[in-house]
């Protein structure tokens, strides 16, 4: 099955919290990839998405971890975000 990887940057302002990371995280920017599979039973291309991950680099060590997270959470995030500035 053909997959793609998408890659985009969001900018947090503030400090946010989702219910998929431990905690209030801090402000700045983050990495977010999509994986999308080709659905290959169509006659046209479609994709579904398979998963998406945020990448943040823990404050104490550095250390870089990718959470799973929900699509519409992030967005819900960032949305809510915009709103406090």
């Amino acid at each position: 099955m053909t997959r793609r990887v998408t890659s985009k940057t969001v900018v947090f302002d503030r400090p946010f919290i989702m219910d998929e990371m431990d905690g209030e995280q801090l402000p700045g920017i983050y990495i977010v990839e999509t994986e999308e599979e080709l659905l290959e039973s169509l006659s046209f291309p479609a994709w579904r998405r398979v998963s998406t991950v945020i990448h943040r680099r823990a404050p104490n060590n550095g250390t870089t971890q990718f959470i799973t997270v929900d699509p519409a959470a992030l967005d819900a995030a960032l949305e809510r975000d915009a709103r406090a500035n």
